[in-house]
């Protein structure tokens, strides 16, 4: 059963701005090496990114990033290398998806409208393969089984190529984290308007009130002297008549 937690989460996620480094279609230009790489030994890939996710910090490992129900119940605490290894091995399309998801909470990426069409053709492919498997087991027919058989190899070669990529795209992404690409620009804050996400109002003007207009001071009380007719200071005053000036 899916937690309230994750779904809060995905809910959020569909509000984030930011993009990956370089998208699905050109991450094995970015870095062919590491696609190669990624293709031969995807699982080692895996858990060489999750632990560089995690910045080498196992002890905030957490089963498929907690986005699971075993998540926490799987004694990471204790032997966090091993539970990882299992999840790789396992688990590894979990594996690669919650690295996904830990980088685009961290950075508040959003994954493009191409990125979405990939990793769905992917998914409708492997059913559909599994759809033509079932019907050929079942009917028994030989050119039914055939196709099948040539569709399951699409299927996983199709996989095999978008998981590539996608753990390409995540270790540059990571090497932008980590300042590989040079020093990224500073980091300002902007208005508030465009700090909230779209889906929010706008947050209401900060500041202090504006001060209030000025005003005559209050009349005096009675027994007090007026405003301003303080006595001069002791020692000043005016002038002495001059001698002969008739007082």
């Amino acid at each position: 059963m899916v937690s309230q937690a994750y779904l809060d989460k995905m809910s959020a996620r569909q509000g984030y701005r930011n993009l990956w480094r370089t998208d699905l279609m050109h991450s094995i230009c970015a870095d062919p090496a590491y696609c190669c790489f990624a293709t031969l030994c995807a699982p080692c890939v895996s858990y060489l990114l999750r632990k560089r996710a995690l910045y080498n910090d196992m002890s905030r490992y957490t089963c498929c990033g907690g986005y699971m129900p075993c998540s926490g119940r799987c004694g990471e605490s204790k032997c966090p290398e091993l539970c990882l290894c299992t999840e790789v091995f396992l688990c590894f399309a979990n594996s690669v998806a919650s690295t996904r998801f830990m980088l685009q909470d961290e950075f508040n990426i959003q994954t493009t409208k191409c990125d979405n069409c990939i990793i769905g053709f992917m998914f409708c492919l492997q059913q559909l393969a599994c759809i033509f498997s079932l019907v050929a087991c079942i009917s028994g027919i030989d050119e039914l089984q055939e196709a099948s058989q040539i569709l399951s190899c699409a299927a996983d070669l199709v996989y095999c190529t978008v998981c590539a990529c996608m753990q390409t795209q995540h270790k540059v992404e990571m090497d932008k984290r980590d300042g590989k690409f040079g020093p990224q620009p500073a980091m300002a804050v902007p208005p508030p308007q465009y700090m909230s996400r779209i889906d929010q109002p706008v947050p209401p003007s900060v500041g202090y009130p504006p001060p209030a207009p000025a005003a005559y001071p209050p009349p005096p009380a009675y027994g007090q002297q007026p405003y301003g007719s303080y006595p001069p200071p002791q020692g000043q005053g005016y002038p002495p008549a001059p001698a002969g000036y008739p007082r």
